[in-house]
């Protein structure tokens, strides 16, 4: 989906870095530490979108630390402006690549990642270009924590069967599958159904919300004699 840039989107952007954009900071031995100013643990959304996940996870969770990870710059400045609004001190946002992700942040120190509603790169030449390929879960791999999460939702199920074989091949343990997230007997405060803007809108369309959760195992390696491209 393209995204429409503000007027003079640069020159916002740069006045919204302080104290909740961050400048991504690379390779910076206990920068979160000092960006928090606690030790809570480290909760990570890499394509945060406009935040709106995010954001209720940490008005829900104040004793956990929130970074949203975007590498579209514009949408950094409408979830800046309503984490300030909200006035929560327990989120941070950074505009980066996945790709890079074991620059910003140390060996082990995340407890878990979400990863919403990723690009499903369907042409199978670009596989490596998901999220959810087995060359991005090593990236994960290294800045989780022993036996820390990854959850995984999509509307999109030839993504998901790809991601559930990928993160299998990892030796990550699966605890928890749905294919069809919003139409399962949960309570309504359920923290598996706060929502990305995506995800309300697919759900509105009474369309399929496939979710994995999936335990880290640090010590895994990928299975390259049954792995896929």
């Amino acid at each position: 989906m393209r995204y429409r840039k503000p007027k003079n989107y640069k020159d916002k952007i740069a006045e919204c870095y302080g104290d909740v954009v961050i400048e991504a900071p690379e390779n910076q031995k206990g920068f979160w530490k000092i960006c928090f100013g606690n030790d809570n643990p480290i909760y990570i959304e890499i394509g945060m979108g406009k935040g709106n996940f995010l954001i209720e996870h940490a008005l829900k969770n104040p004793h956990i630390n929130y970074v949203g990870v975007e590498k579209i710059e514009p949408l950094l400045l409408g979830t800046s402006k309503k984490i300030q609004d909200l006035e929560l001190e327990n989120v941070k946002l950074i505009g980066a690549n996945a790709n890079f992700i074991e620059d910003y942040f140390e060996e082990s120190e995340i407890s878990r990642i979400y990863l919403n509603f990723s690009d499903p790169w369907p042409k199978k030449r670009n596989a490596n270009r998901r999220l959810t390929h087995h060359n991005m879960l090593k990236r994960y791999q290294s800045i989780l924590k022993e036996d820390s999460y990854i959850e995984f939702k999509t509307d999109n199920r030839s993504l998901f069967e790809f991601s559930v074989c990928e993160i299998s091949m990892m030796g990550f343990l699966i605890e928890e599958i749905n294919i069809d997230l919003h139409n399962q007997d949960m309570d309504h405060k359920d923290e598996r159904l706060i929502s990305t803007e995506y995800e309300s809108k697919f759900v509105k369309m009474g369309r399929s919300i496939y979710r994995v959760k999936a335990k880290i195992d640090k010590y895994s390696n990928y299975n390259y004699n049954s792995g896929s491209e």
